[in-house]
C-alpha cells in the first residue's frame, strides 16, 4: 500500500517550482491558475523572492501547496499516473492537509489557494507580532515535551503544537512561556530548545480567531467527496466523510498536529511506501515514526520521472 503526503510550513524557499515550471506545461499551468485565483503574482515571489515576502504566512501557505500540486500534476499529466490507482491514502502536515484534500479531489486548486491565503492571513492577524512564539524541542518525545510545557506555562499558553516524530516536538504559545521552556529544557532531559523563525504561535489556543475565520470560510467552501481516504492531523485517523473533515480542519487551527501518530497509523493500516510531493521535510520524520517503510521524496523532474517508471 502507498500514501502520498504533503509538506507544511517551513518547506518554502526562493526558487521553488522554477525548474519544474520550465520543464512542464502541466506544472506551469498550476502556478498560473493559483496566480489567477489569488489575483497576485505568487509564482514570481516563489521564483524570485524576496525571501521575506515568501516567508509571510499568507504567501508561504499557498506557495507550498502550489509547488506540491505542480509535482502531482506532472505525475498525472506528463507521466500518466492516476492518484486513486497508485495511492491508498493521503495526508499532509498542517497546511499540507489542504494540499492533500486538493490532491484527493475534495477542493479545486483555485479554492485551495484561496482558503490557504485566508488561513495564512487569519493566523497572522490572530496574535500581534511578538506576543506569541514557537520552539522546536530536539531530543524530546511527547511525554517530556508535555511536562516541559506544563512547567513553563505559569498562567500563559504553552502547549505541544506538533508531535513530529519520536525525537522532535514543537511547542507554541505566549513568547514568555516559550522562552521559559527553552531555558528549562536540560532539566527535562531534552537536548535542545530552538526558537523557530515563525510570525505567529500556530496550533495553540491563541489561534482561536483564525479557527473562527476558517469555520466561516469552510461553510462557504466545504470539502467535497474524497477520491482516496485522508489521515487527519488532529485525530491521526482515517477520514472519508467531507462533513467530518470540514469540522477537523477548523479544529486543526488550534489543535495539535499528530504527525508521528499519523505516520505510524498509516503504516499500521498497511502502508509500506510513503511518497512526499514537493518537499523533503516529512520523509525523515516518517522514517523515525513508521518503522521499516520506504520513503520517496519528489521535488525535481528527474525524481518524478524515476518514481513514475517504478509505479
Amino acid at each position: 500500500m502507498r500514501a502520498f503526503v504533503f509538506p507544511g510550513q517551513g518547506s518554502q524557499k526562493v526558487g521553488m517550482g522554477a525548474d519544474l515550471s520550465e520543464s512542464s506545461t502541466a506544472a506551469r499551468e498550476v502556478f498560473e491558475e493559483v496566480d489567477d485565483a489569488l489575483g497576485q503574482a505568487l509564482s514570481r515571489i516563489m521564483r524570485e523572492g524576496p525571501d521575506d515576502e515568501l516567508m509571510l504566512t499568507e504567501n508561504g501557505q499557498p506557495a507550498i501547496m502550489a509547488n506540491a500540486i505542480a509535482v502531482l500534476r506532472v505525475l498525472e499529466k506528463d507521466c500518466g499516473i492516476v492518484l486513486a490507482d497508485k495511492c491508498d491514502f493521503v495526508a499532509g502536515h498542517s497546511l499540507g492537509e489542504y494540499t492533500a484534500l486538493c490532491a484527493a479531489g475534495a477542493f479545486s486548486l483555485a479554492d485551495t489557494a484561496r482558503l490557504l491565503k485566508l488561513r495564512g492571513k487569519a493566523m497572522q492577524a490572530a496574535v500581534p507580532v511578538g506576543v506569541g512564539a514557537m520552539a522546536a524541542l530536539l531530543g524530546a518525545d511527547l511525554e517530556k515535551a508535555q511536562a516541559l510545557a506544563d512547567a513553563a506555562t505559569q498562567g500563559e499558553v504553552c502547549t505541544v503544537a506538533n508531535d513530529n516524530d519520536p525525537s522532535q516536538v514543537v511547542i507554541s504559545g505566549h513568547t514568555g512561556a516559550i522562552e521559559r521552556a527553552i531555558a528549562l529544557v536540560k532539566e527535562y532531559g531534552i537536548k535542545r530548545g530552538l526558537l523557530l523563525p515563525v510570525s505567529a504561535p500556530f496550533h495553540c489556543s491563541l489561534m482561536q480567531p483564525a479557527a473562527d475565520a476558517m469555520a466561516e470560510a469552510l461553510e462557504n467552501t466545504p470539502p467535497g467527496p474524497l477520491h482516496v481516504p485522508l489521515f487527519a492531523n488532529v485525530t491521526a485517523a482515517m477520514v472519508t466523510d467531507p462533513a467530518e473533515e470540514q469540522r477537523l480542519l477548523v479544529e486543526q487551527v488550534t489543535g495539535r498536529v499528530r504527525w508521528r501518530e499519523s505516520a505510524a497509523a498509516m503504516a499500521e493500516a498497511g502502508v509500506e511506501h510513503f511518497v512526499e510531493l514537493g518537499g523533503k521535510v516529512l520523509a525523515p520524520m516518517i522514517k523515525r515514526s513508521a518503522g521499516d517503510v520506504a520513503v520517496t521524496s519528489l521535488v525535481t523532474m528527474d525524481e518524478i520521472e524515476e518514481l513514475a517508471k517504478a509505479l
